[in-house]
């Protein structure tokens, strides 16, 4: 067997914390240390090494690196692990920019470093489920998807808004569940929470297909939802991330003898299935993708940086839509 993979970590907030929990039982990883660019523990857990700087961690000869810090370091940490040629995993959002996105996907392509994205929402079961259903043609044509985010705010975050922090879960697996881009989008924000960030977005889209979007997100509500609704011909898709369960409402084929009711064209009730399916970690999923990725030399099923930095551009779009009182267009974002 080859030698286990040298791995570290970059942050220890609440998120960074999960990090080296998988890390310290990810079969064919060695965690070998971190550094905590905030500095705010004075222990790292799990009896892993806690380093003063970045230079101090990849001084121990890592392969790979998770970056966990807050979004607003993630380009100047990125960039130094490209630079000394060490692969990442970063914390969505990519970057806290389009631009900053662009540095870090031209860094790693241009050394041929892999590098990829924290999407997590994309390996909760009810989403995977979801996805292998649809490309199977088990909705026939999609129509829409709508998306539902909510809940307390989150304590850890104090650098980025509700639209980089939480709907950019929903952006990403939007387009991933559908195999679609974004095409333009329309939002508006709020905020209420005396943060200078916003902390509500409802947004309406397009994507490529012609189907229609809408995200519902915010941090300011006591109800904790996570809903993604998929809806075609053949019924709806409902999927619950924070329970990973995955329910389909079928379309009911009964016929009418009321004429005014005939000349319209819609859908009745059918049979409601609620999936049985293997759930695990999605945490762990990621990570184990992440390694197996690294050892076979390819992005395998990790999120790209091209792929997270289309959801940064969606998010630019998104904001820019808010304050500008208007749609907005994915080509009138900058991209690479």
């Amino acid at each position: 067997m080859s030698a286990p993979l040298r791995a570290g970590l970059v942050g220890l907030g609440a998120m960074g914390r999960n990090h080296a929990r998988v890390l310290s039982g990810l079969d064919g990883v060695d965690f070998v240390g971190v550094v905590d660019p905030a500095g705010r523990p004075d222990a790292a857990p799990y009896g892993v090494p806690l380093l003063e700087t970045l230079p101090d961690l990849l001084a121990l000869g890592i392969d790979y690196a998770v970056v966990a810090c807050p979004t607003a370091l993630h380009e100047e940490v990125a960039l130094s692990l490209a630079e000394a040629g060490v692969g990442a995993l970063i914390e969505k959002p990519l970057a806290d920019s389009v631009e900053a996105a662009e540095r870090l996907v031209a860094a790693f392509e241009s050394r041929g470093l892999l590098a990829g994205v924290g999407h997590i929402e994309r390996y909760n079961p009810a989403l995977q489920s979801m996805r292998v259903r649809l490309e199977a043609g088990e909705l026939g044509e999609v129509f829409q998807v709508v998306t539902r985010r909510q809940g307390p705010f989150p304590h850890r975050i104090a650098d980025v808004g509700v639209v980089k922090d939480l709907a950019t879960h929903d952006i990403d697996l939007t387009g991933w569940v559908t195999g679609q881009t974004y095409v333009s989008i329309s939002a508006h924000t709020m905020a209420r929470s005396g943060r200078p960030h916003e902390d509500m977005v409802a947004a309406v889209g397009r994507l490529s297909d012609g189907s229609m979007v809408s995200h519902l997100v915010n941090w300011l509500s006591p109800l904790k939802e996570r809903a993604t609704v998929v809806t075609g011909d053949r019924g709806c898709f409902v999927a619950d991330t924070l329970t990973a369960d995955l329910t389909f409402y079928a379309n009911g084929e009964t016929s009418t003898e009321w004429e005014a009711l005939r000349a319209f064209r819609g859908v009745s009730e059918g049979d409601m299935i609620r999936y049985a399916i293997p759930k695990r970690e999605p945490l762990l999923v990621e990570h184990e993708k992440f390694r197996d990725a690294f050892r076979a030399g390819g992005d395998g099923d990790i999120v790209t940086l091209r792929q997270g930095l289309r959801t940064v551009r969606v998010s630019a779009a998104l904001l820019r839509s808010a304050k500008l009182g208007t749609t907005v267009s994915l080509q009138e974002v900058a991209s690479v």
